[in-house]
């Protein structure tokens, strides 16, 4: 384990008049530094939230309030979640709840928020929020079309006109001068399913112009609508003719019909990539997704009007026999009612398959489903009683996408998934120390520097000299996952220190009462906003 000392004295035996005073010294670690080379043993020399110097021996020229003994330790810049749903966390009345520990105990100092399309456009709003209320990790932020398309369409299936559009772009400009990073999109999910490829374009662009990047959760990870592959070839073209950087998120071969395309999804990439387009990826190394039973299940056309018009169409006997034969056949594509684990907390089906649930009452899996999902009155932004892990994806396909060097880590973390408390580490024993699919450095590059350069987190993901000071120290042997599908909320291990710019939330293991986070702010391009 490592030690730790507080007691103001040198970090080493050089006068005390010939040394600088810094805050913290990170001694004796295999240090990594986040661009992929080879790891060094040096020390890391933190002071007013950024690193100062990395050298072989700073007890030379500095002398540290807190001397942090790294031996045996790997010492690596903070890890970047690109695709993450903190909300239950960062939002909540309770500061402890706000230091964001799923994430902490990864090492994870940075998550990339408001993905799937649901960041709100006012930016600079949450940004006071957070700085009056304080939050653990830093957050990253896109304007979302959810928000964006509800505040002038609502949920209707419809094409906007000239002025709805307009207004539509003007708050993804707004979100963007505020200082969000870019546009996400999360096609899959109504209402936004219901935009075309024009609409999206023209929004994306807004953000091209304030130099963001388009993130998406795409149309079709499966067979539901255009295919994965079609799909996929929709989020480039909006790149495109949008003029941005294409990210995709969470990439996936989601269900027995797309299982298996993993290698015809990376060639189309790869060719993207060859003519000069931009396109990156972020990928989590669990086999079940996560989603909730509307979305999952019930047809698009159900959804349009929201939640009260399903229901309204759910009372009427042809429209209700018309949705459950469509239900079937996308119960089908997930791979049948076992694939879905039922996951929201509280409720007499937690910890339950579908399959299990329908047994138990006596009825067929679809009219499960529709029960749960009519009996789900939850207010706003309280997680869905349908929430669910959908067991849909091939490991073949997982590892062939987990190698490409265009793709990152993302957990998607989202409340009842083990992905929420454990994605970082589980890649790491699994992929690193198991299967050996990636070396130590290229997990780290990966989690970090690769990271903060696709995603446009300006002096993040790399310790450098002028950095910010998001450092994770980590036992290489007992740095592990414990959450699991039974159990999602166990906290991860190994985590021995961990700086967010520049304040320890996490000392010796456990974790501070310090609320060291920052919402982060994306610089618009020049001239690009009043």
């Amino acid at each position: 384990m490592s030690a730790c000392h507080d007691n103001g004295q040198a970090a080493g035996d050089a006068p005390v008049a010939a040394l600088t005073q810094v805050d913290v010294v990170i001694r004796g670690g295999t240090v990594y530094d986040g661009s992929g080379g080879d790891p060094r043993q040096q020390d890391v020399v933190v002071s007013d939230g950024r690193i100062v110097a990395l050298t072989d021996d700073a007890s030379r020229h500095y002398r540290a309030r807190r001397l942090l003994d790294a031996k045996g330790m790997v010492v690596a810049p903070g890890f970047i979640d690109a695709h993450a749903h903190p909300k239950t966390y960062i939002t909540s009345p309770d500061a402890s709840v706000r230091r964001n520990l799923p994430w902490l105990y990864q090492g994870v100092t940075t998550l990339m928020v408001g993905v799937d399309g649901d960041g709100s456009p006012r930016v600079a709003e949450q940004r006071r929020w957070f700085d009056n209320h304080g939050v653990g990790t830093n957050l990253a932020p896109y304007v979302g079309f959810g928000p964006v398309r509800r505040a002038v369409l609502r949920e209707d299936d419809r094409h906007p006109d000239a002025d709805e559009l307009q207004a539509m772009r003007e708050l993804v400009a707004n979100g963007m001068c505020e200082g969000a990073f870019g546009f996400s999109t999360g096609l899959f999910y109504a209402p936004q399913s219901f935009a075309d490829t024009d609409e999206v374009v023209a929004l994306a662009h807004e953000a091209a112009l304030r130099g963001g990047i388009y993130d998406t959760h795409q149309r079709d990870e499966s067979s539901y609508t255009l295919g994965l592959l079609d799909s996929t070839r929709e989020a480039l073209e909006i790149g495109r003719r949008a003029g941005l950087p294409v990210h995709i998120a969470h990439l996936k071969a989601l269900g027995v019909d797309v299982q298996g395309q993993a290698g015809a999804l990376v060639r189309l990439i790869d060719d993207a990539r060859t003519q000069g387009q931009q396109v990156s990826a972020d990928q989590y190394p669990w086999l079940a997704s996560g989603t909730n039973l509307k979305s999952a299940l019930f047809p698009l056309w159900a959804q349009d009007g929201g939640r009260s018009a399903l229901l309204q169409r759910l009372r009427d006997p042809t429209l209700r026999a018309r949705i459950g034969q469509q239900m079937q056949d996308n119960l089908r594509r997930r791979g049948g009612a076992e694939s879905l684990l039922l996951t929201a907390a509280g409720h007499p089906w937690t910890g339950k398959r579908l399959s299990q649930v329908a047994g138990e009452w006596g009825i067929d899996a679809v009219d499960a489903a529709i029960r749960i999902v009519e009996g789900d009155d939850r207010p706003p932004g309280v997680r869905s009683a349908g929430s669910v892990a959908s067991f849909n994806m091939a490991e073949d396909d997982v590892r062939l996408l987990m190698r490409q060097p265009w793709v990152i880590t993302s957990s998607d973390g989202s409340d009842g998934h083990p992905r929420q408390y454990a994605t970082f580490p589980k890649k790491y024993v699994d992929y690193v120390q198991r299967d050996q699919l990636l070396g130590l450095g290229e997990f780290i590059h990966r989690s970090t520097g690769l990271s903060a350069r696709l995603l446009g987190l300006h002096k993040r993901g790399l310790l450098r000299p002028g950095y910010h000071a998001d450092i994770v120290v980590f036992d290489p042997v007992k740095y592990a996952p414990r959450a699991d599908y039974l159990h999602p909320q166990e906290l991860s291990l190994g985590v021995q220190s961990l700086l967010v710019n520049g304040r320890l939330a996490i000392d010796q293991g456990e974790a501070t009462d310090v609320l060291a986070g920052k919402l982060l702010h994306h610089v618009p391009t020049a001239g690009s906003c009043p």
